[in-house]
């Protein structure tokens, strides 16, 4: 498949798969939410919800509502290469792009990891430190567990394997690397990966009915090395804000 081409196919009696060239990138996350985003413009009678990932749009809808026939052609008009090549010339300043600052305290009991990463790559923990929160991380989607943002952006110096035996229980809340990836835990959870510190910023919050996710897919991460005292206001700030729900 080249950059422009994309395949159709039904998902069952209720939903459609756009899938798009197979490479995770940011050329292919930009096709992904651009259709999301005219989804939500057209707001099409009987199309309930539509999922993205790494490089598909999956559609949910009504069919007695709306036709497959017509999601379909509305797909097409969509993604002609000159809305697409418009689309990505205004990505950058699209209303729905949200940046969120993450703030982790790095290293000690909240990040036993960064130890191993530092010395893995020749480099020292603060320069760990620098790289990883110098960065901006596109949520290219949300999965493993609600709220869970899959990340890109990760720079090549900090590419590291998995632990060799996942941990029983990961504190919601760790940052971690797995790879060639980042992340943010969002349930205590068993995991694998390299935990390189903590946020006290709640990523699921289920008692929220009108938004319990903090991320979604277009947003950027941007995180924010802090000290003990800075965690620990900011934790006193989210305790508070999750009790106001």
């Amino acid at each position: 498949m080249d950059e422009y081409e994309y395949r159709i196919k039904p998902a069952g009696d209720r939903a459609i798969t756009v899938q798009f060239n197979q490479e995770i990138s940011m050329v292919i996350h930009r096709r992904v939410m651009h259709l999301a985003r005219q989804l939500a413009e057209c707001k099409i009678k009987g199309v309930e919800e539509w999922v993205p990932s790494y490089t598909s749009l999956l559609i949910y809808y009504d069919p007695l509502l709306v036709s497959y026939y017509k999601i379909e052609s509305m797909i097409h008009k969509v993604l002609k290469p000159e809305s697409l090549e418009e689309s990505s010339a205004e990505h950058d300043d699209h209303p729905l792009r949200r940046i969120v600052e993450i703030p982790v305290l790095y290293g000690g009991e909240t990040g036993p990891d960064l130890e191993y990463v530092a010395r893995y790559h020749g480099l020292t923990e603060e320069e760990v430190i620098r790289i990883h929160s110098s960065a901006d991380y596109p949520v290219y989607m949300l999965g493993f567990t609600p709220g869970f943002p899959y990340l890109g952006g990760l720079d090549q110096r900090l590419h590291t394997p998995r632990l060799d035996t996942p941990r029983p229980l990961v504190p919601a809340g760790s940052v971690g690397i797995a790879g060639q990836q980042t992340g943010i835990y969002s349930l205590t959870t068993p995991g694998g990966w390299r935990i390189i510190g903590h946020t006290p910023v709640p990523l699921f919050c289920p008692h929220d009915s009108r938004r319990p996710f903090l991320l979604s897919p277009g947003d950027i991460i941007r995180f924010r090395s802090v000290n003990r005292l800075e965690y620990e206001q900011e934790a006193k700030q989210w305790n508070g804000v999750k009790g106001n729900e």
